[in-house]
């Protein structure tokens, strides 16, 4: 009765997504706050039946109930518990479910921490997170259920998707999840304020911690996809502009564009509209990515949903939530103010240059992921676009946002001096040119990408400094300890997420540019180098996996006569269920400036082994920088400004008291009665 028992949760969190939605929703209107109070507990007690049916799936998993299609599909009973757990969110019923789990959690979350938001407010945001529920909760029971009964119940399962065999599993979908899905809580804020006809800073300041978390997740959630991809797929590729990539990236920049816009909105009341905009486009997108994987209308490594149904239905909402929002955005447009003015130059210039700039990138990328798709729609032929039209297009686009980004911080609000800007940033550009000239030639040769990116990572890094550096000498306190506990979190956020994307470029660009590979057959005893590493085959060995066999090779790699280290490449094929599918596990030497990389390939009848060696510089700075950037979103969110609980008044932007030239935040715009979170 376990399924049952789920199905019936998944009936009740309906019900209660239903009450949440209309309810609050109508009172709000009428000023009933009766009807009001019945948003709290009405989304808790979603969240409770939804947690209940995911642990009733997770307990059909742990059984290995095969009577349950969805278990019989995607599990078996040689496949080791932990991965019988992750199964859950293995396939498509299942995630969805997780998604339903992960928007009834921030929904929850949004409950918890809004003791502060008044009623009316705090009752509609969590309405329209109840409409999205009930798109979702009906979307699982009549087109996804996990819980369809399978008669006769089979004797074995199918067994779990070889590649989704690893721990990349247990953390990147939820992670990746409760990015996306936590895009819909600053999409709530910003229905609910063109709905009450308040877009102000108090609603900027409200909704900045929920778009920070979000884009902290969505950010942890692309990088470890990306290392997930690097050594499974067994051929070195961090990043392959795969669709259901790219449906992951579009949101994650708008989301950028919008926690620079939100900045504007709070400290100087404008960007108002704009910023709606974002917070729209970006919870559009999320589910846009759930019509791409889920659709069936995609050929990926990640997109393992074929119904039509279920592409018909996701496609519906997406166009019901586009459709609905943008039409309330046109109609309460025109009664929106414009907010403060601001100078061709000035801190507010620079963010909208960079927040265009950012939607213009995404739009290039939705092009490109779009575009053969309308194409084959209409019957007009295939068409692939991949890597070159990505790389040709998307980097150059991004140049004006990363040079702006050690700019942007030193300018004043409302109006900067562009002398003044040159003259404090001007030991910036001489260290970073002198890294653009220097840095390649030590790498090997010295190449125009190369010293490109290498003058942006440094540009950014060192204008960082430089405005920490100029920061403190204004501060008035005496000691530099009683300084730098002065500033606040977001600004220690900034500093640290804008050096974690110096970090990244200079991954990116010294990989892109000096990656070695080879790919050799090899008998046992032989040697290849590459990079200046020896690397021996050593043979290979059989080894028995729980559901799979494994040929697992003996590399032993030395450097100018020195051992360095011995890496195990291994060839499975699992043997549950009716897979007999063959997998690369790569082997890989992880150090701060280089990766050794090793994965084997087919044996040959002559007795060799296709060995693929790869030598991959600096391409843990990649991550590095991801990890940094999610670092200083974690930094900005702790802001104890977001946890004070202070009473705020709205007052023209005009008034905003202005920061003194190298600060990194303004004083909080003049505000509106409504308490904050």
């Amino acid at each position: 009765m376990i399924a049952e028992l789920g199905q019936l949760a998944l009936v009740l969190a309906l019900s209660l997504a239903i009450i949440q939605c209309v309810f609050p929703l109508w009172g709000a209107a009428r000023g009933n706050a009766a009807w009001m109070a019945l948003a709290k507990p009405a989304a808790r007690g979603q969240f409770l039946f939804v947690l209940i049916a995911f642990v009733c799936l997770t307990a059909l998993f742990v059984v290995n109930d095969f009577s349950v299609l969805y278990v019989a599909q995607h599990s078996n009973t040689r496949l080791p518990l932990w991965y019988r757990i992750c199964a859950v969110w293995g396939g498509h019923e299942g995630s969805i479910l997780l998604w339903l789990l992960i928007l009834s959690g921030w929904t929850f979350a949004v409950t918890l921490f809004s003791k502060n938001l008044d009623d009316e407010t705090r009752a509609r945001i969590i309405a329209i997170m109840g409409a999205i529920s009930i798109g979702f909760a009906l979307f699982i029971l009549f087109t996804s259920s996990p819980f369809e009964r399978l008669l006769p119940a089979a004797m074995e399962g199918q067994d779990l998707n070889p590649q989704l065999q690893d721990p990349g599993l247990i953390v990147h979908p939820p992670m990746l999840y409760m990015g996306y899905v936590g895009t819909v809580v600053a999409f709530a804020f910003a229905i609910s304020a063109l709905l009450a006809g308040r877009l102000d800073a108090a609603w900027a300041r409200w909704s900045r911690p929920w778009a920070l978390v979000s884009w902290l997740f969505l950010t942890l959630g692309i990088a470890i996809g990306s290392i997930w991809a690097y050594y499974e797929l067994g051929w070195g590729g961090w990043w392959f502009w795969d669709p259901v990539e790219n449906a992951s990236l579009m949101p994650w920049l708008i989301s950028t564009a919008l926690l620079h816009s939100l900045a504007v909105t709070e400290k100087r009341g404008t960007f108002k509209l704009w910023t709606a905009l974002l917070a729209i486009i970006a919870f559009s997108l999320s589910i846009l990515g759930t019509f791409l994987v889920r659709s069936g209308v995609l050929t990926s490594v990640h997109a393992f949903a074929v119904d039509p149904a279920r592409g018909v239905y996701i496609l519906g909402f997406l166009v019901a939530v586009i459709g609905s929002s943008l039409a309330l955005f046109a109609w309460r447009a025109p009664r929106v103010g414009v907010g403060g003015n601001f100078e061709l130059v000035s801190r507010e210039s620079m963010l909208l240059v960079n927040n265009v700039v950012l939607v213009v990138a995404f739009a290039a990328v939705l092009l490109g992921t779009l575009y053969p798709l309308f194409l084959d729609a209409l019957g007009l032929g295939k068409l692939s676009v991949g890597a070159p039209y990505f790389d040709t297009v998307f980097v150059p686009l991004m140049a004006p946002a990363l040079f702006l980004m050690a700019v942007g911080p030193m300018a004043r609000w409302r109006k900067a001096s562009v002398p003044d800007l040159a003259r404090r940033l001007r030991w910036a550009f001489v260290v970073s040119l002198a890294a653009a000239i220097i840095a390649p030639l030590l790498l090997g040769s010295w190449r125009p990408l190369v010293g490109f990116g290498w003058f942006m990572a440094l540009w950014i890094a060192s204008g960082m400094v430089l405005n920490l550096v100029q920061r403190l000498r204004q501060h008035p306190a005496p000691t530099l300890g009683q300084k730098l506990r002065a500033q606040p979190g977001s600004y220690y956020g900034m500093l640290i997420a804008h050096i974690g994307v110096a970090a990244f470029i200079i991954g990116v660009t010294v990989v892109n540019a000096y990656e070695l590979e080879k790919d050799v057959a090899m008998a046992v005893g032989e040697t290849t180098t590459l990079a200046g590493y020896t690397f021996r085959f050593d043979g290979v060995d059989v080894r028995m996996g729980p559901n799979y066999e494994s040929d697992t090779a003996t590399i032993t790699v030395t450097r100018d006569g020195k051992p360095v280290t011995t890496l195990r490449p291994e060839r499975r094929i699992y043997t549950a269920g009716s897979n007999n599918q063959p997998m690369t596990e790569a082997a890989i030497q992880p150090r701060p400036t280089r990766d050794l990389y090793v994965a084997l390939g087919d044996p040959l009848s002559s007795g060799r082994w296709i060995v693929r060696v790869y030598f991959k510089p600096f391409v843990d700075w990649i991550w590095g920088g991801a990890l940094l950037m999610a670092l200083g979103a974690l930094f900005a969110v702790l802001d104890k400004r977001y946890r004070l609980r202070r009473r705020v008044r709205e007052a023209p932007a005009a008034r905003t008291r202005e920061t003194t030239p190298a600060s990194g935040t303004a004083q909080p715009a003049p505000a509106t009665r409504t308490s904050l979170p």
